[in-house]
């Protein structure tokens, strides 16, 4: 097949890289040039970089693969189990099985107000929360962490380079008028006291399950794709909390 010919879907493009592997894998005749060509295509998007393979991503062309398949199945069902499973995430993702209520939400508020530097962070914590569960943990505290410092310094209030969320949280949340000690309003104060609670929460989570520990560390419990949904779709709500309390309270619509 000529590259021109392909298919303009990316799920399409996805389950022809994931044939093109198994028949490589199984005696077939693949196509290493489209093989090649869909690779870099797929490499140059960061989500879908983080959502294919490890193989893939590793093996440029597919007589590098061979070696590593070969190791690693001793039949030609189990060179197909291996690819095909590795292939969920991506395919999911493309499907829409992973995507939350707050993704489009969160997306669009995010990028309003900083393209750039918020949004970025979103999105490669979307682009983890399936494929890389320790990463995406990690990177929801640090879209917490860059919305914080964002609002400050558009506020104009000095923090240290050492504060850790909960400490620029505090900071953030007091000049947004989001303290719960703020308010004299028992229901506002209960949900903004929440809130609080909610952002030591992934900071905790973060600390104990995150790959943030030292090479060789002994993390207590591997954590799950779903352990990472819980991170990064509490990250997004609680990130589109605070823009929106900033636009509102400041007046401002974001650089």
């Amino acid at each position: 097949m000529d590259v021109e010919d392909l298919p303009e879907s990316i799920i399409e493009r996805v389950t022809m890289m994931e044939g093109i592997l198994i028949d490589s894998a199984t005696g077939g005749s693949a196509d290493n040039r489209v093989y090649e060509y869909l690779r870099r295509d797929f490499m140059a998007d960061d989500t879908l970089k983080m959502l294919l393979p490890s193989f893939v991503r590793t093996y440029r062309n597919l007589s590098a693969f061979w070696p590593f398949i070969k190791s690693q199945a001793g039949s030609y069902a189990e060179c197909r189990q291996i690819i095909s499973s590795a292939f969920t995430p991506i395919i999911e993702h493309l499907e829409g099985a992973n995507r939350a209520p707050i993704d489009a939400v969160a997306g669009e508020a995010l990028a309003s107000f900083d393209a750039d530097g918020v949004h970025a962070v979103w999105a490669k914590a979307l682009s983890r929360r399936a494929a890389d569960p320790e990463g995406a943990i990690t990177v929801a505290r640090t879209l917490l962490e860059t919305v914080c410092k964002r609002v400050l310094d558009e506020c104009g209030i000095r923090y240290g380079y050492k504060d850790d969320l909960p400490k620029l949280y505090g900071l953030a949340a007091r000049e947004l008028n989001m303290a719960p000690d703020q308010h004299i309003e028992e229901p506002i104060r209960m949900i903004l006291g929440g809130a609080m609670n909610l952002v030591n929460g992934i900071g905790t989570l973060r600390n104990r399950f995150s790959d943030a520990h030292a090479p060789g560390g002994k993390i207590p419990v591997r954590p799950s794709a779903r352990h990472a949904a819980l991170a990064v779709n509490m990250a997004g709500a609680m990130a589109t909390f605070m823009v929106e309390t900033y636009v509102q309270q400041l007046g401002k619509e974001g650089a």
